[in-house]
Formats: C-alpha cells, sequence, structure tokens
C-alpha cells in the first residue's frame, strides 16, 4: 500500500541558505531542496553516523570536516521506501538585509596592521508567513514533525500533514508541476521537456513533461507525482 502526505510549510522566521552567489549578494530561491527537508524532518538517523575524530561524538552534534554525506545518509531511506520530493513555493515574499563586518586578519593570524576596513554582503532571504508545499511517499504510516528547523539560520516552520486518499496508478504521457529532483526520475522515467533551478547540490527540475507510471487522484487534479522515485547519487 502506498500512502502520500501533502505538506505544507509554514515558516516562522526567515529562511536564508545560498542557492546563488551574485558578488557580494547571497540569494534564496523559493524552494526548499529534497535532501534538506529529509534533515529537517529527523527521517536521517544521524545518530548512527559517528564521525572519525572520536567515538564520543554523533553527527549531529559535531563534525570536524565540512563534507555532505548525502549518499551515506539518504540510502537508508531506499530500504525504508520513503520518499520526500522537493518544496516549491505557494506564496512568499523575499526581504533583503544587509551585513557588515572588518577586516580580522590581525586578531586571527596575528598580523599587525594599522587599518580596519569594513566589508559588507547582502542576503535575500523569504520572509516569515511564507507557504510552501511537499509530498511524502511512504509504504508505512509516518508521523512527521509538526515543528522543524530549517535553512542557515535553523529557522522555525510549521507543518501541516494531509494524508491523501489511496492514489491510483497510470503509465502515459504527463506532467508534474511540482519540483522534482532529476537523478530520482531520470532512470526510471522517460523525461521530455522541464525547467531548470539551479541550486546545490543538485539542480532540481519543474514543469516537468515525462512519460512513465505516475500516481494520480480522481478528486485531485493538480498533483500527478512519479511512481518509483527513491534517492540516487552521482559516482
Amino acid at each position: 500500500m502506498t500512502i502520500i502526505y501533502r505538506c505544507e510549510l509554514e515558516l516562522h522566521d526567515s529562511l536564508y541558505y545560498a542557492t546563488r552567489e551574485i558578488g557580494r549578494l547571497y540569494e534564496t530561491e523559493p524552494i526548499i531542496h529534497n535532501y534538506a527537508l529529509c534533515y529537517a524532518l529527523g527521517l536521517v538517523d544521524s545518530e548512527k553516523y559517528v564521525t572519525t575524530v572520536s567515538e564520543e561524538h554523533s553527527y549531529r552534534y559535531f563534525c570536524p570536516e565540512q563534507v555532505p554525506k548525502y549518499e551515506e545518509h539518504l540510502t537508508p531511506l531506499n530500504q525504508q521506501v520513503i520518499y520526500v520530493t522537493p518544496a516549491s513555493s505557494i506564496s512568499h515574499t523575499s526581504i533583503l538585509n544587509t551585513w557588515k563586518y572588518a577586516n580580522n586578519n590581525y586578531h586571527v593570524e596575528m598580523e599587525k596592521t594599522q587599518k580596519n576596513i569594513p566589508s559588507f554582503g547582502r542576503t535575500k532571504e523569504i520572509a516569515p508567513e511564507s507557504l510552501f508545499e511537499f509530498f511524502v511517499i511512504s509504504q508505512t504510516e509516518l508521523k512527521l514533525p509538526k515543528w522543524i528547523r530549517i535553512g542557515k539560520w535553523m529557522s522555525k516552520a510549521e507543518v501541516t500533514v494531509k494524508k491523501l486518499p489511496q492514489p491510483k496508478t497510470k503509465t502515459d504521457l504527463f506532467i508534474c508541476i511540482h519540483p522534482l529532483n532529476p537523478l530520482d526520475v531520470m532512470f526510471t522515467n522517460q523525461v521530455i521537456s522541464y525547467d531548470v533551478v539551479n541550486m546545490p547540490p543538485v539542480s532540481l527540475i519543474k514543469n516537468v513533461q515525462m512519460r512513465g507510471q505516475y500516481y494520480y487522484f480522481d478528486d485531485i487534479n493538480d498533483v500527478k507525482l512519479p511512481v518509483r522515485m527513491q534517492y540516487r547519487f552521482q559516482d
């Protein structure tokens, strides 16, 4: 039995992550990567991933190196048959913040200097009360958290979950209006056309026309999702 949850995420803080960097401007695209959602929803059991520095530290509280381990962390979700789609904006507004910092070479590297030259940058963030939507597909009942933290600032967000009726499946040409991770669908579907959303660590696609097997609902016309989506990674 396939269970599909339709989830709405409402921001209670401003959301920031650097989708793109344009000079000194760090811009947040109004879309949330499915990797980030897996961590935020607590689906990644990071407690069992112990660092190489000390057996006493777990990945959640201490990380000695800034090296992502998406394949190691997300592959167990394939074994549990749990998949989270990226989140798209239902409604959102953006805010622009400017921050300043000083040259602290003398403080960090013990260098002598007579200058204290301030510099600055700007962040374009997604404002509080913005709404996003994503889907969770599972073979078993899940209890998803009501409150999560997400983004560089660990912004607080509220998650509202609605369990959809039992989906039907069909094999045909269809259009998925919701964003998808291309690595997770291209091996099981013939992707014909799409729009690209450039963002790390894997650019997403949306408004995807593809041929293959998909989930649909008789009374919900705006939801068509590919079947057999699972986390795949570049070699």
